[in-house]
């Protein structure tokens, strides 16, 4: 029977074990451009690692999930970081789980606001992209390269997210 995981808002505080919250940060605001522009600065940097890599940036096209929805996989990259920020002015779901002994443990689900990405750190479980609601566009920033940046695990008991409150 599937483990039914609640959802909850992203914060920079609660996503930090797992990487960096993308949103405008008035800490790290900047004028430039004559004062005509408000530059928020380096949110995050990304990782890459191995000869030959390279940082790409991407648009992923994602479709909405149907809810309940089940969480049955987990997937990492041990090479690169990879960050997601949505284009299409919509909400999204991000979920994450601790490494226990190479191997991700139960996940935690959060709502990402239409205003905020997130950076998955190198070798951070996660689930793989959930639009909700409607198709939904994101700008990615991933790696590029020789070598296998993708592990996958598949959780013998599916885990369970109700549909977010949006």
């Amino acid at each position: 029977m599937p483990i039914e995981l609640s959802i909850r808002p992203l914060t920079a505080q609660s996503f930090a074990p797992f990487g960096e919250v993308i949103e405008a940060d008035p800490s790290t605001m900047r004028l430039i451009n004559g004062g005509t522009t408000e530059r928020f600065h380096g949110l995050f940097s990304p990782e890459i690692a191995g000869e030959g890599a390279r940082v790409i940036v991407n648009i992923f096209r994602g479709q909405p999930r149907a809810f309940p929805y089940e969480i049955g996989m987990m997937e990492r990259h041990p090479f690169g970081s990879q960050s997601f920020s949505p284009l299409s002015g919509r909400p999204f779901l991000v979920a994450v789980s601790p490494d226990e002994d190479g191997k991700p443990g139960a996940p935690q689900v959060f709502l990402a606001s239409a205003h905020q990405g997130v950076n998955y750190r190198r070798n951070t479980w996660h689930h793989p992209l959930m639009a909700i609601g409607e198709i939904s566009d994101f700008l990615v920033v991933d790696r590029d390269g020789p070598g296998n940046n993708l592990e996958e695990f598949f959780f013998e008991t599916p885990f369970v997210i109700r549909e977010p409150q949006i």
